[in-house]
């Protein structure tokens, strides 16, 4: 078995549906928390669980450094490694071409880097990408595409756009794992004319789902929101699109609103280990000494962990004390806030009422002057 995709309700363009991978069902729009190194960091597998999260995101750049894809293979693949019974999509590496600037090389060929960890010389073709994330064994694999930065010239950005779409038949062609789906990236920045031919090309050779890629890479949010709806409908209607690397909880509800299935970002675990925890009032910064003798919890209602058992006093004093718990306790508040925020609005397009929700979640992290 691949996967399966069924819409259920629409409102709007936003609409919630049910994604069938071999290792379970992903009830959309969802969030997936990353787990980039085979750990999101600093929960558990059940702590995860706990949250409502019912897929994680892997990356294969990371993974096939340490400890390497050929040991995981050996291990019994990803899910067994990781201790995660659930579906996991994997990253082709294709973020690092954009984020290693000064270790890597691009070339029709592939992308050549140098290790983050230690210098030595590693080689990411579209080939060597499939293989790598067969030998991982996750649900979703993605293919290896180029990201150019959001202020990248025209020229750039063009040719960033030929030669995703020929790493993508690339990666097509060689795939051949039947109990994993491969998805593909549509690039283009924010020029929709580009966009739409990326789509086209990438369309026309029917992979099971879809992914926009180049977005939250340096350009505003609110130009990413306009362009969000154009290149959503850009995609095939029957199958699940995905919006990777984005982000904050208000860029995930404008992702919703577009149409997008899928989402994925480190926000919720980064922000944890700095002191950001994310609410419906608006984020709390647990270092102000306002919160020192504050017997409050995190947020009033939140059914998680952190808010049913500790204050804003107690988190407030671990951070101070660098207790390595604060960072554990915020993170898990913030993953299960995010898949709340996402059951939430699946329930509202059910009743109809999404464009109301993600209205009055705005105004609340956004009031007006």
């Amino acid at each position: 078995m691949s996967i399966t995709f069924q819409v259920h309700r629409r409102d709007g363009a936003a609409r919630t549906g049910s994604l069938a991978t071999p290792h379970g069902v992903v009830e959309t729009p969802m969030f997936m928390p990353v787990g980039t190194q085979a750990t999101v960091k600093g929960l558990t597998p059940d702590q995860i669980a706990a949250t409502g999260a019912t897929i994680i995101l892997g990356n294969t750049y990371h993974l096939t450094l340490r400890p390497g894809d050929e040991l995981i293979a050996e291990m019994g693949g990803l899910h067994r490694f990781m201790c995660w019974d659930k579906p996991i999509l994997t990253d082709s590496g294709g973020f690092q071409v954009f984020s290693l600037t000064s270790q890597r090389k691009i070339t029709d060929a592939g992308a050549k880097f140098r290790s983050h960890i230690d210098g030595s010389p590693l080689e990411l073709t579209p080939e060597k990408a499939v293989e790598i994330q067969q030998n991982l064994g996750s649900d979703i694999a993605m293919v290896l595409d180029e990201c150019p930065p959001g202020d990248a010239p025209p020229d750039a950005m063009r040719d960033a756009v030929r030669r995703t779409i020929l790493w993508a038949e690339r990666c097509k062609r060689h795939h051949t794992r039947p109990d994993q789906s491969l998805f593909a990236i549509v690039q283009g920045g924010t020029d929709l004319d580009l966009r739409a031919e990326c789509a086209r090309e990438l369309v026309a050779m029917d992979f099971p789902g879809y992914a926009l890629g180049g977005f939250s890479v340096g350009e505003a949010p609110a130009a990413m929101h306009v362009a969000l709806p154009t290149c959503a409908a850009l995609l095939p209607d029957h199958k699940p699109r995905y919006l990777m690397g984005v982000g904050r909880p208000e860029d995930l509800l404008e992702g919703v609103a577009a149409g997008i299935d899928l989402f994925d970002c480190v926000m919720p675990t980064r922000s944890g280990r700095n002191a950001l925890a994310f609410t419906y009032d608006g984020p709390l910064r647990l270092r102000n000494a306002r919160h020192r003798r504050d017997p409050a919890p995190l947020e009033s209602g939140c059914p998680c962990y952190t808010c049913g058992h500790f204050s804003r006093a107690y988190l407030h004093h671990l951070f101070a004390a660098d207790e390595m718990l604060g960072p554990t306790l915020l993170s898990l508040h913030n993953v299960a806030f995010y898949l709340r925020l996402m059951a939430d609005a699946r329930a509202a397009i059910v009743d109809g009422r999404f464009g109301l929700f993600r209205d009055r979640c705005l105004a609340r992290w956004h009031p007006a002057p």
